[in-house]
């Protein structure tokens, strides 16, 4: 029998331990973002280099799907001690979905490809993005990462040369391919990373929580 008593941490205010509830959801943290980096750099070395081929730009559609549904599990799992921006990227998250429902109904063409085709669809699908930059900062602020560093202005800055058109193609070829490797790099090292850190202070959370029960 495993008699090993808890680490107890010193955190802001006050003492508290880690249980295995609170390692399990990091563990669903990394696997979302594992999935969703994952997803992310196949489905860029498919428009990277198999871009004309139609049977590939329709695999595509299933490769975003599972990159939104890691990036959710993502998002519900990760510890963000503002509640406000939390749940406001979650927000940006369920709008973003939404947004590409819609597209992958509303056009004939392949998913990718309506995107491409209709920069427009970007004020939609964008919130998605949004939510991922919003990620990328979060882990840019607490563990001081390069490649979060570079992903939080590089998203919008991709998105936003596709939607208004000052980004010549391979300009966005060589974003794209940045992107889909530091993604994939950020979430490699977050899989070997020790687990106390993405869990945060938890007396933190509680005092946090506490003030919201006092004020309502």
């Amino acid at each position: 029998m495993d008699t090993q008593q808890p680490i107890i941490y010193q955190g802001q205010f006050g003492e508290f331990t880690i249980d295995q509830g609170d390692r399990q959801g990091v563990m669903i943290y990394r696997a979302g973002l594992m999935i969703a980096a994952l997803s992310f750099a196949i489905g860029s070395t498919i428009v990277l280099w198999q871009g004309n081929d139609p049977a590939m730009i329709q695999a595509l559609s299933p490769l975003y799907t599972l990159f939104c549904i890691g990036l959710g599990v993502s998002l519900l799992s990760i510890h963000i001690y503002m509640v406000v921006l939390h749940r406001a990227l979650q927000a940006f998250w369920i709008v973003g979905a939404i947004a590409a429902a819609v597209v992958a109904h509303f056009y004939a063409e392949p998913f990718a490809l309506s995107v491409y085709q209709h920069p427009i669809t970007i004020l939609g699908i964008g919130f998605t993005f949004a939510a991922l930059t919003g990620l990328f900062f979060k882990e840019a602020a607490c563990f001081n990462r390069l490649e979060t560093k570079v992903l939080t202005p590089l998203v919008p800055l991709l998105l936003l040369g596709h939607l208004l058109g000052f980004l010549p193609m391979m300009g966005e070829k060589i974003l794209l391919a940045l992107w889909a490797v530091l993604f994939t790099v950020f979430a490699l090292r977050k899989a070997f990373q020790a687990i106390p850190p993405d869990i945060g202070d938890k007396s933190v959370f509680a005092y946090l929580k506490n003030q919201r029960l006092e004020n309502a």
